[in-house]
């Protein structure tokens, strides 16, 4: 049983380790609001999500109270809209209609964010959801708290490369329709291989079809927390290291399931997974860059750090997994760029580069992830660097993601601010040898032969 005890074991934690629950994230069905009349689909998503997400943000806020515990973020997903406007979408217009409505929404309820402005095309796509994509850019510069999130391959399915090279192109146009701020809106869109169903982080959340009408995901944080527990082992041999990990990973995981179990009983929504991700913040103190260096290394990026970075993910899995019933998302350690200073710090020094992230990102949760690359970066290019980190998803049969930005008007060396938990990053050098011939060829890039298990 989890109890006020336990909570208060974590006070330190919270007051002097940055020790959060980054996000409570309700999942929202939006299956029953399908209709072939726009309007009839506007009112229907609006009333849904109104209905059921009313008093989650003063819920979150009850809990804080109670407990002590700081809750970042309330948030909502829900289905992916291009199968919610297949039918009542003529146009991408129609779609871009459907993401006002959920930010209008969102802001009634009071969350940070609404995730879902989503398609899955990893092994083709319907005319609905080559809309829906066309509709991104336009969707994004309308909206303040929409995020949008497809899903490119898997290591069932293989590579979509049309729908690979195509966004490269929507990201660039997203960063033109919001050049003005920095091209924030490419903050809000990350493209996948292997996406869960159940992420309660943003901007890859989205409620999917196997899931219940309505349910209640958590999302852990505490890197600051892991770091000052191994500050006290310094020197120390692996083993020792990896059993402070996991220790400290039970507890964090806890705190998640003390919230999760909360909100789902108040709300009285089912509960669905804490997600155990080490997800850092600009904040200093709360960064897995840090991690790395306390586990030895000199920056992030340095020779060992992909070591590392896989230890510190396998051990926070390994004691997370027993501290809740349901353990599920993404999980591990994440590595973006922009939120998290000790990255920033290495980027700065020389240390960290795109290849390393890349190289990363095979033992990490998620993918390359917050990364400010030069505005003048051709689509072809992006589709390149989306292709690779895509593939490692694929072989290594897990969750990559690229959330990448080319800031117009920026370069290499100059510096983009994105405010609040989004942060600020340096731009970073891309190879700028061509593969749009690789790009350009169409079609699909095969499933693995190790995706033969049936």
């Amino acid at each position: 049983m989890i109890n006020i005890n336990e909570v208060a074991e974590t006070n330190e934690m919270i007051e002097k380790e940055n020790l959060d629950v980054r996000t409570i994230t309700m999942g929202i069905s939006l299956l029953d609001c399908i209709d072939s009349d726009l309007e009839t689909v506007k009112k229907n998503i609006n009333d849904k999500i109104y209905n059921y997400a009313k008093d989650l943000v003063k819920t979150g806020k009850d809990i804080e109270k109670e407990f002590g515990i700081p809750i970042v973020n309330k948030r909502i997903s829900v289905t992916p809209i291009s199968l919610i406007g297949a039918a009542c979408c003529k146009t991408p217009s129609d779609f871009s209609q459907l993401a006002v409505v959920l930010d209008d929404v969102a802001k009634k309820v009071g969350v940070n964010f609404i995730g879902g402005y989503s398609a899955l095309v990893s092994k083709g796509m319907t005319p609905a959801e080559e809309m829906l994509i066309k509709s991104i850019p336009e969707a994004l510069s309308k909206t303040d708290r929409v995020c949008s999130s497809i899903n490119l391959g898997s290591t069932k399915t293989g590579i979509n490369m049309d729908a690979v090279k195509l966004m490269g192109e929507i990201i660039k146009e997203t960063a033109e329709y919001t050049k003005e701020k920095d091209s924030l809106g490419c903050a809000k869109l990350v493209v996948f291989c292997n996406a869960p169903d159940d992420n309660p982080f943003m901007a890859g959340a989205f409620h999917g079809v196997t899931e219940a009408d309505c349910i209640i995901n958590v999302g852990v944080s505490g890197p600051g927390v892991v770091k000052t527990a191994l500050e006290k082992v310094r020197g120390e041999n692996f083993e020792v290291l990896c059993e402070t990990i996991k220790k400290t990973a039970f507890k964090v995981t806890r705190v998640g399931q003390l919230v999760a179990k909360e909100a789902s009983e108040r709300l009285k929504v089912p509960f669905g997974i804490v997600d155990l991700s080490l997800a850092p913040t600009p904040a200093i103190g709360d960064s897995v860059a840090d991690i790395l260096c306390e586990i030895g290394l000199e920056h992030a990026g340095a020779p060992g750090t992909t070591a590392a970075l896989a230890l510190l993910n396998d051990q926070v899995k390994k004691g997370g997994v027993m501290a809740s019933s349901y353990v599920g998302g993404l999980s591990g350690a994440f590595i973006p760029v922009s939120e998290d200073q000790g990255m920033i710090n290495a980027v700065e020094a020389g240390a960290l580069t795109l290849e390393k992230l890349e190289a990363m990102t095979c033992v990490c949760s998620v993918g390359l992830d917050m990364i400010a690359i030069p505005g003048k970066t051709k689509a072809t290019t992006i589709s390149g660097i989306i292709a690779d980190e895509l593939a490692i998803g694929m072989v290594n049969q897990k969750t990559t993601a690229v959330r990448i930005i080319p800031v117009i008007g920026k370069d290499v060396g100059d510096n983009v601010e994105f405010g609040g938990l989004l942060g600020h990053a340096p731009v970073m050098a891309v190879n700028e040898f061509s593969c749009d011939a690789f790009i350009n060829r169409g079609g699909r890039i095969p499933a693995p032969i190790h995706s033969f298990k049936n």
